[in-house]
């Protein structure tokens, strides 16, 4: 299932894609829960859902009520979307998907949690050892933005790179997770852009400013979850500048892998629904290109990931 966040008459609200179309979840619920005959499936996903409370009021909320509502959703959203051309349906059940303004699918995450050297070839591509721990750094909330949104340059940075990147997106809280049990708390996965302004980074001889700036966490187009990726480390991942592709590797190439990046910060903090572990990016990035290829007005980035889609952004000057 792909989950979205779009807007509507200057209000967020929360879809699930099927197809080319957007389904409105609010105006779905609203929709199925009138009384009529019909197929029993959609009928015991409907009386499933009516034993939680109102309508999730964002993706965090959807998250957290867990797998099987989602599962309901899922059943409720397909049919919906079957027999859209027989439903007598009520304004904005259905919207089309290519003029959908779809935003950040998490708006605030709790956590934006990032992994620096996680994959072999962009080690090597450093000219490094492989880390023997992880490394790991915040971006701050400010930083996200969503599919088309504009990254913004900040005034004094001449050294802004791109970086394609896989995210977990946590749908069950915990904390002293083991790595057998990591998956039960994953509820999707999200394309992110770990946009970095390398000479505030290697300035400040660590990574917070440089990785913290507005706009320079792009997710999206949308989470697609769990049950859609069996396995997240066979995933195409890759990055076009203007057309050109700068990165172009698998998410086979990752150190640490998603179970064991979970469970070893569970020891040590607790994880929350709407927290993102983004895995880390791969060889291509632009500080490491010869002659270095930095972000500059007007170029479009398009960050894609194997069964996630494709994420794209443009770039625009300081204000």
């Amino acid at each position: 299932m792909k989950l979205v966040t779009y807007e509507s008459d200057k209000k967020l609200r929360v879809g699930v894609v099927e197809g080319d179309w957007v389904v409105d979840v609010e105006t779905a619920l609203d929709f199925v829960a009138r009384p009529r005959g019909g197929d029993s499936k959609v009928n015991a996903a409907v009386r499933a859902l009516r034993k939680t409370r109102e309508t999730p009021r964002d993706l965090v909320d959807l998250l957290g009520r867990g797998p099987r509502y989602r599962d309901s959703l899922s059943l409720i959203t397909q049919r919906l979307a079957k027999n859209r051309g027989s439903l007598k349906s009520p304004r904005g059940l259905f919207i089309p998907l290519k003029s959908a303004r779809l935003r950040a699918p998490i708006a605030r995450p709790p956590k934006i949690t990032c992994v620096g050297l996680n994959y072999a070839d962009h080690a090597r591509e450093q000219g490094t050892d492989p880390p023997t721990s992880p490394i790991f750094f915040l971006k701050s909330g400010n930083t996200i933005c969503g599919p088309g949104d504009l990254v913004r340059l900040p005034a004094g940075s001449v050294q802004v790179d791109y970086e394609a990147e896989f995210a977990v997106v946590i749908g069950k809280g915990g904390r002293n997770i083991s790595e057998e049990k990591a998956y039960d708390h994953v509820a999707g996965y999200v394309i992110l852009n770990d946009i970095s302004a390398r000479d505030f980074q290697f300035a400040d001889k660590q990574w917070f400013r440089g990785k913290s700036c507005d706009t320079f966490a792009p997710i999206g187009p949308w989470i697609v979850t769990a049950d859609e990726v069996p396995d997240p480390h066979r995933l195409g991942i890759s990055l076009t500048l203007n057309g050109q592709t700068m990165q172009d590797s698998n998410t086979s190439q990752l150190i640490f892998k998603v179970p064991f990046l979970i469970s070893f910060l569970s020891r040590s903090l607790t994880w929350e629904v709407g927290d993102l572990i983004s895995t880390g990016t791969p060889p291509g990035v632009g500080v490491f290109r010869k002659p270095p290829v930095f972000l500059k007005p007007g170029d479009t980035m398009a960050v894609s990931v194997e069964k996630l889609g494709t994420l794209i952004n443009r770039v625009t000057g300081p204000e």
